[in-house]
């Protein structure tokens, strides 16, 4: 087989268990599927519309990677520890390595919908990525080339499936009250879950609940500036509204998932607690060592948002924003007013992975097995 077929299969996947279970006590992840917002992208907007610019990337990868970080995210820190490669953004067409799966998890202004698109990307992926390994042989050294990038066809029941997908959900102030809109991102986050498990053969879920997004810099200075009514903050400076909103969103998520281990018993759910490791690090930042959770570390928020790696004009036409970074982003919990510093991620990592803060309590390594 010519050498063109690894571009025309790039093309037309991006466009249009055995080896699985338990080793042990340790479970065995051939893949990891990751779906979320942009905590957790690792290039799929910078695909799909522009790289992001320095100093994004810097302290681990030393470049931009495609993440909204200096470095790495929750999502390399879990890969990390089952040891798979980190995750090709699945919009990603040169370089990608999919045989240890796929990141589709994507920032947009609408995560209920993009959510779901990513569902739909995944099962054209997973049809297009059988029906091609299928067809190649082991006797061309284009189709052993072609075949190790491509996830093995019974990897995908034995994979574990992230669903990172709560925190974008309240990144925007709003009077609403809970009743109002938690309903529809749960409903929706079901269909996500059920077509993964019923339609596709998803069997292990790690589900992360809201963080704290009222103690993100973004929220708070939104608050600062805009005076509104509903921005009370708490002892430690975070919107109340944003968190208590978070929270109550995070308890009928809990419920949820409860509810699809009896409706799904061939599946192992974990219910993992950002928003309690997220908001411990916020309030104990001093004594962990950070500066002021409120300061970020690229960008500029002052009367106009300008994100890291950007620049802009403000009503009187001087250019703000910023191309370098603050002197130690180790220092900092927040990289850009709205996401975290790798240094922050890792933190984030150690607390959720090691199972004390999951329902049930267990760790990364034993979410194949049930309780």
């Amino acid at each position: 087989m010519a050498n063109w077929v690894l571009g025309i299969f790039l093309f037309a996947v991006l466009v249009g268990g055995d080896r699985g279970g338990v080793s042990g006590n340790t479970c065995v992840f051939p893949a990891v599927y990751n779906f979320g917002d942009d905590n957790s992208d690792t290039g799929q907007i910078a695909a799909a519309f522009d790289n992001l610019d320095l100093p994004n990337g810097q302290t681990f990868f030393g470049k931009p990677s495609g993440r909204y970080c200096d470095g790495r995210l929750i999502i390399d820190f879990i890969t990390e520890q089952l040891g798979v490669p980190f995750l090709s953004p699945y919009l990603e067409t040169i370089g990608s390595n999919f045989s240890h799966g796929a990141n589709f998890a994507m920032g947009g202004p609408n995560v209920l919908e993009t959510l779901l698109n990513q569902i739909f990307q995944f099962i054209q992926f997973k049809s297009r990525t059988i029906a091609l390994y299928n067809q190649l042989t082991d006797q061309s050294q284009d189709d052993i080339l072609l075949k190790s990038i491509l996830p093995k066809p019974e990897d995908f029941s034995n994979a574990l499936y992230i669903i990172d997908a709560g925190h974008a959900n309240f990144t925007t102030v709003t009077l609403e009250p809970a009743s109002g809109i938690i309903p529809a991102k749960l409903g929706n986050l079901s269909t996500v879950i059920t077509l993964l498990h019923e339609y596709e053969g998803a069997r292990f879920f790690w589900i992360h609940n809201a963080g704290p997004v009222g103690c993100t810099p973004y929220i708070v200075r939104f608050c600062q500036l805009t005076n509104r009514s509903d921005c009370q903050f708490d002892q430690y400076g975070c919107v109340k509204s944003q968190n208590d909103l978070a929270q109550a969103y995070n308890s009928q998520l809990k419920d949820m998932v409860s509810q699809m281990r009896a409706t799904h018993p061939n599946a192992t759910f974990t219910y993992v607690d950002v928003y309690s490791a997220k908001y411990n690090l916020v309030t104990q930042a001093k004594s962990l060592g950070f500066e002021d959770p409120v300061k970020i570390c690229c960008g500029s928020f002052n009367d106009q948002y300008v994100a890291c790696g950007e620049r802009a004009f403000d009503g009187n036409g001087t250019m703000i924003g910023s191309n370098t970074a603050c002197e130690n982003p180790s220092k900092y919990i927040s990289w850009d007013g709205k996401h975290y510093t790798e240094a922050a991620n890792q933190f984030v990592a150690k607390l959720i992975l090691n199972g004390s803060l999951s329902d049930p309590p267990i760790s990364l390594s034993e979410a194949c097995q049930k309780p």
